[in-house]
């Protein structure tokens, strides 16, 4: 008998099987087993077979399927809401076939209306100890083995809460009072408080939901001791799962899935996978998941144009026809449902997915024309004849778009070539070898198009992927030809003036053209040459010489220019090398021209050197011979021949007199018709040291700075001081300048910061009215010892004699600065040089050791301290500093 403790308090329909075998097993009769379910929302039970070792291969089938329908696995589902009344008196039959042996097995199942029952908590027992009685006669306990069930509770339960799940007991709290506690997480470890138990009955209560997804199982462990704390029981673990319900819908990796598949496409193609996710238990209906596609758009060239392998995702082509060009994307709707996809009861939930089509070479580059037409100037280079259009359908930019241009005929010597213009796709008929309009007048090409990846299998190339490019060439004025170029000439150097070399002519190639050719000099460096204009005949205006430095390696080369009388002209260059054979015109000289020896040489002796600009047989060897005039110098030097090039010039005596000496050598060279030459050597005569080097003053002369340059350098050297002398003397006058006109004022008196030195006071409206008078020097002035002092405007110079100003006295007499100030007053008015009433007035230095002392002193009370300056106030902002320092009282 199944308790209903463990089902939801609903209205039960008790199910009861009467077994009906058909065939024996074995010799043993193969029986169904009674058993017992309910449903909450549909009827649904599991009929457990004793199947004899069977295994699998049973199947179920219900003869009453508008009502039931039985799973794979032996549960029975209500295919609609049935009533008990409905079904009052009448059973299901359930049919239970061996597919292998065919056997078949039959049993009938009866609705009753089930009995209102009271609800029944189980229990769970503390293992059991027995006691053994050893041979020594001590006892011991043994527990014996116990194997403690899972407490299952389902999921997202409504039911009231807290709700009993299972009750624990002891077999000793018959004798004695126990208390009973939970222990681990969910008791009295996070998350705590969601089970408790009743410490005096043991009944284990769930307090809240559980949510499998956040935990699917919890450990507990419980304990039992009486009412002091004793533990009477060994701890006993409590497994409690959640039962998984269907709460969590399948959720897609990706909302969005991209994909792609080529265009044509065989059925069966792999497209891409999709996947999903469901939180609820994978090893149950409710986590397993099954894929279906809801729809497709476009629905062309039909609707089913890919399917979906409905337990993994995986999404193939199902029919042909596909054609990016047509449709280039399509648009699916994918559903995954749980519950095996079980439409009443699946949860489920969507995505898409977007099937981009990729671009294959399905179709053949077209030409937009049957022929084009092109014109390009002879003996020109990349250039452009004309661009080649066509027309693709394939997806611009990839491989199967992108064209390339073959010429298949009518261009044997490959003067042509077709590049491609990435971004229009356009040929471009491209001149790359020179074309002579005298040999070819007009090219008749045939091009093919094709792309840069095959076409596809079962495409093939069109007609219109074959052109015809016509190019006509222009015939232009084509400069003349030398020929050769260079050409070359040989002869013996030293022909006269005037003398006919060779005739160097130009031909021109356009030969429909009916020009005069004229020649002319471009380059003749020696300017040995000339060419008649008519004809091309070089002959010489100089004599032409091989040791001339503009010979290099015995060729001497001129150009020259050929034009012709076309429109435009044109002109042409060809060069000319005369190869200048060697003849005996050069006579030998003596190398080196001087040379040093000691007044008393050891050794005594100068090895000389011939050179000759001939080349042999017209050089060496070479004769080598002192003259016998003057006589001295066969006494006192001797030549002695080394080599053909060479000699040794001795000197007989054993001392010679400081000094320079001209020796004459004569040379001979071996040339036909031999030629001779006297040459002198300088001999310079010294003093030398140990060494043998030349140690008088004309040598160091000779080989430093000279006796002028040493004297240059010394004038140059005061030069520089005495401009450095003048610079400071400057300096010190312009600081000197500067100081007479600053103001002295004596450091006791100085107070910088009560009055300041200004250079400049400006005539403003505040300057006017004053009572000058007021102004008292405490040491009066004598009149006669004032003298003239002059105003003048820094800005312009004085037209007219200035008048006189008065000059303070230097000594300390007392006065009255105010009549001082009166008369430059009066002076500046009649001034003719003088500044506007306005401009700004520079009073001249007042000159040291004033008997009004610094103004810098006002401060100081040694004279004038029983005046009045309260009036400095009224004389306006200028004199308020005044008027505070002596107008105010004694602070």
């Amino acid at each position: 008998m199944c308790s209903s403790a463990h089902f939801p308090s609903l209205a039960l329909l008790v199910l009861t099987f009467q077994v009906k075998p058909l065939f024996p097993c074995g010799g043993a009769e193969c029986d169904f087993l009674q058993a017992c379910t309910q449903s909450t929302h549909s009827l649904s039970f599991a009929v457990d077979f004793v199947d004899c070792g069977r295994g699998s291969g049973l199947r179920f089938e219900s003869r009453d399927p508008a009502d039931f329908r039985i799973e794979a696995d032996g549960t029975v589902v209500a295919a609609r809401t049935l009533q008990l009344s409905d079904r009052k008196g009448r059973s299901l039959e359930i049919k239970a076939k061996d597919v292998k042996s065919q056997e078949q097995w039959l049993v009938h199942v009866n609705f009753t209306q089930p009995k209102q029952v009271r609800n029944h908590v189980p229990e769970i027992l503390f293992p059991r100890h027995s006691v053994v009685v050893k041979g020594d006669g001590s006892v011991n306990r043994v527990k014996r083995d116990w194997v403690i069930p899972p407490v299952n509770v389902l999921e997202n339960s409504r039911k009231q809460f807290p709700e009993e799940l299972v009750k624990i007991q002891s077999d000793k709290d018959k004798s004695n009072s126990l208390r009973y506690s939970v222990t681990g997480p969910g008791a009295d470890q996070n998350p705590t408080g969601l089970f408790i138990i009743d410490a005096i009955s043991g009944i284990l209560s769930v307090t809240k939901p559980l949510d499998r997804e956040h935990i699917p199982n919890f450990h507990l462990r419980a304990h039992a001791v009486d009412v002091n704390g004793n533990q009477m029981e060994n701890p006993i673990d409590i497994i409690i799962n959640v039962i998984d319900m269907n709460d969590n819908r399948p959720e897609f990796t990706h909302q969005i899935w991209n994909g792609t598949v080529d265009e044509g496409a065989k059925p069966g193609t792999f497209v891409m996978t999709v996947t999903s996710q469901d939180k609820d238990d994978p090893n149950t209906a409710n986590g397993m998941l099954r894929y279906k596609i809801l729809s497709q758009t476009p629905e062309s060239p039909s609707s089913n144009m890919f399917t979906i392998n409905n337990k993994t995702g995986k999404i193939i082509t199902v029919a042909a026809g596909l054609d990016r060009e047509k449709v280039p994307q399509y648009t699916l709707i994918i559903q995954a449902t749980d519950m095996e996809g079980n439409p009443m009861y699946g949860l489920s939930n969507t995505a898409t997915a977007v099937i981009r089509l990729l671009d294959v070479n399905d179709n053949t580059p077209e030409f937009t024309r049957e022929t084009f037409h092109g014109e390009v100037p002879e003996n020109r280079v990349n250039v452009i004849v004309t661009n080649l259009t066509v027309t693709d359908k394939d997806e611009p930019g990839t491989p199967a778009w992108n064209a390339v241009y073959r010429i298949i005929s009518g261009d044997p010597t490959g003067r042509f070539s077709i590049p491609t213009d990435p971004v229009t796709n356009e040929g471009l008929v491209t001149v790359v070898k020179p074309i002579d309009y005298e040999m070819n007048r007009s090219f008749m090409l045939t091009v093919v198009a094709d792309n840069e990846v095959p076409l596809a299998s079962g495409i093939h190339r069109t007609r219109q992927s074959t052109s015809t490019v016509s190019i006509r060439v222009i015939d232009v004025n084509e400069s003349p030809n030398f020929d050769p170029n260079p050409k070359q000439v040989k002869l013996e150097e030293g022909l006269p003036q005037w003398s006919m070399l060779t005739s160097f002519t130009a031909h021109d190639p356009d030969r429909y053209m009916q020009q005069t050719i004229r020649y002319s000099k471009l380059f003749d460096p020696a300017n040995w040459l000339e060419i008649d204009p008519n004809n091309g005949r070089i002959s010489t205006i100089a004599v032409l010489d091989r040791e001339s430095p503009y010979v290099k390696n015995n060729l001497y080369n001129a150009t020259f220019m050929a034009s012709d009388n076309g429109v435009p002209p044109a002109s042409g260059t060809g060069t000319l090398q005369i190869n200048l054979l060697d003849i005996n015109d050069n006579a030998p000289r003596v190398f080196p021209q001087e040379a040093e020896v000691c007044e008393r040489p050891e050794p005594n002796t100068i090895n000389i050197t011939a050179v000759d600009g001939d080349l042999n047989p017209n050089a060496g060897p070479y004769a080598f011979e002192l003259p016998n005039r003057p006589s001295d110098i066969r006494r006192n030097w001797t030549l002695t021949r080394i080599s053909g090039d060479h000699a040794q010039l001795s000197l007989k005596i054993s001392y010679l007199e400081t000094g320079i000496y001209e020796l004459p050598i004569s040379i001979t060279d071996s040339g036909n018709l031999p030629m001779s030459n006297t040459t002198y050597l300088r001999i310079k005569v010294c003093q030398c040291d140990h060494h043998g080097d030349c140690v008088d003053m004309e040598r160091i002369m000779a080989a430093g700075l000279g006796t002028g340059a040493i004297i240059a350098i010394l004038i140059c050297i005061i030069i520089l001081l005495v401009l450095v002398l003048m610079f400071v003397m400057w300096m010190k006058r312009r600081d000197k300048e500067r100081q007479a006109k600053q103001l002295l004022i004596d450091p006791e008196d100085d107070v910088r910061d009560n009055i300041l030195k200004y250079d400049e006071e400006g005539g403003g409206e505040e300057d006017q009215d004053y009572d000058l008078s007021q102004l008292q020097q405490p040491d009066t002035l004598e009149p006669d010892l004032i003298k003239p002092v002059g105003i003048r405007r820094l800005d312009e110079r004085p037209m007219h004699s200035e008048p006189n100003y008065p000059i303070r006295s230097a000594a300390p007499h007392p006065g009255d600065i105010g009549e001082f100030i009166h008369e430059g007053l009066k002076a500046a008015d009649t001034d003719p040089t003088a500044p506007p009433y306005d401009s700004l007035l520079v009073f001249d230095y007042e000159g040291s050791s004033s008997t009004a002392g610094s103004l810098s002193s006002l401060h100081s009370s040694s004279s004038g301290g029983d005046q009045d300056y309260d009036y400095l106030n009224d004389w306006g902002p200028r004199f308020r500093k005044l008027a505070d320092m002596y107008g105010g009282n004694d602070d």
